[in-house]
């Protein structure tokens, strides 16, 4: 009996498998020069291509800025019960905003000025977003930029 409940959940595995992920802005929130702190915006589009209703229950990434690493973030609503999370219908789209601290380093010290000054710069993230369903989940790696 298990095994046929292990095997019918995994039967939305490929569809929740499609779900695509894009980094879509990343915009400056507050600017704290005491600190050396920068609270960016980051959001991605979640699209659904397949035929099944699912939800996101996290997303980990790290953000990239000019290929240079300005630190990790997350998106969860893994607290969230199943029902009260965003449903991500047949063939829909949603922006999950997240929130990023970016702190001043030596490693990143151009990027985190030209963040400031409001200057231009190629984004991009990379990370896992988990897929689910009623009866089944899917961690998929990604790779994205604006």
């Amino acid at each position: 009996m298990l095994g046929g409940i292990t095997w019918y959940a995994s039967l939305d595995n490929p569809q929740l498998g499609m779900a695509e992920i894009q980094l879509t802005s990343v915009k400056v929130v507050n600017t704290n020069t005491v600190d050396n702190r920068v609270t960016l915006e980051v959001s991605f589009l979640i699209k659904n291509p397949s035929e099944k209703t699912f939800t996101v229950s996290n997303i980990d990434y790290e953000l990239f800025a000019n290929g240079k690493s300005l630190g990790r973030g997350s998106y969860s609503t893994e607290d969230v019960a199943l029902p009260g999370r965003a449903a991500f219908y047949p063939g829909s789209q949603i922006e999950l905003p997240t929130s990023l601290n970016l702190i001043l380093s030596d490693s990143a010290a151009d990027e985190y000025n030209s963040i400031i000054n409001g200057q231009e710069l190629k984004f991009s993230a990379r990370g896992k977003m988990v897929v689910e369903s009623a009866w089944s989940l899917v961690e998929r790696d990604f790779e994205t930029s604006q």
